[in-house]
């Protein structure tokens, strides 16, 4: 029968994020998220647009927007829920 030691000493882990391809990573990331964002919220207005006034587009136009604007809303708030996070996460930088 063996004994344990009542008292173990466990030193404090901390991760090493000092690669130098995690900034990258984030660099690349933020790139991704903003130009996602800035799609998302050029549809938005156009959509938007084209409901709110009635010379300004075609049928077409207006039907597509009429039929997406409910998914639009959503990817918005998706992307700004994940632009969030990472903000919270790794510290927002769009690397200009």
């Amino acid at each position: 029968m063996s004994h344990l030691p009542a008292d173990v000493d466990v030193p404090d882990i901390q991760p090493d994020f000092s690669a130098p391809f995690f900034q990258g990573f984030q660099v690349i990331a933020s790139y991704i998220l903003a130009g996602a964002m800035l799609v998302v919220l050029i549809m938005l207005i156009i959509a938007g647009a084209a409901l709110a006034f009635r010379g300004l587009a075609s049928d077409r136009v207006r039907t597509w927007a009429g039929e997406n604007i409910l998914w639009i809303f959503i990817a918005a708030a998706v992307l700004g829920a994940a632009s969030g996070l990472f903000a919270w996460f790794v510290n927002f930088d769009f690397g200009f």
